[in-house]
């Protein structure tokens, strides 16, 4: 047995009934942000904020939409979270050093893999085209398919430029630099 797994254990027989709460407290925060997020889909649409109808919805009725939905979620679990997370941290301060010391609770690093945020940054580069083409009111129904490659497109020819611009410079400035050094 690995001694993260001793470590685990031993913890686990200390504080069995923190670790019970603290399982049961995550379970409520899912449940409870999963209410939330019906509630306000469920009000949203019967209020007549957004369109009952996916296909009528348009980019504006979806980022207002997600912002409200972040919101409630926030205000209704983030902040209660927020608390209970401050009151586990007081409580493992509270924990003699000596104890806190000999549990290392580390595993595997960062992973390797994921968007690194290039996703998100296309999806608002791809509003911003929306909202500059005067479409941000259009149901997202009505896009064609050659209006959103073509979007697609404009947006790695943005991404080229913003990117590639301060790249040609750096690369240039270094050329340069290592062109002015005396040979070794």
């Amino acid at each position: 047995m690995s001694a993260m797994h001793s470590e685990w254990r031993a913890f686990f027989r200390r504080h069995s009934g923190a670790v019970v709460l603290f399982a049961i407290v995550a379970i409520l925060v899912f449940i409870g942000a999963v209410y939330v997020f019906w509630w306000f889909a469920g009000t949203a649409v019967s209020s007549g904020f957004v369109p009952s109808t996916l296909g009528l919805w348009t980019i504006g009725n979806l980022i207002t939409f997600v912002l409200y939905v972040i919101f409630w979620e926030l205000v209704l679990i983030g902040i209660p979270v927020a608390i209970g997370a401050g009151i586990g941290w007081w409580w493992w301060k509270k924990l003699p050093n000596e104890e806190r010391i000999g549990y290392r609770f580390h595993g595997r690093g960062r992973s390797a893999g994921g968007s690194g945020g290039v996703s998100f940054l296309i999806f608002l580069a791809f509003c911003l085209k929306v909202y500059l083409d005067g479409k941000w009111n259009i149901p997202i129904a009505n896009f064609t398919v050659d209006y959103v490659m073509g979007s697609l497109i404009v947006i790695l020819a943005w991404g080229a430029v913003v990117i590639g611009i301060p790249a040609a410079i750096a690369l240039t400035w270094w050329l340069r630099r290592e062109m002015m050094k005396p040979p070794a």
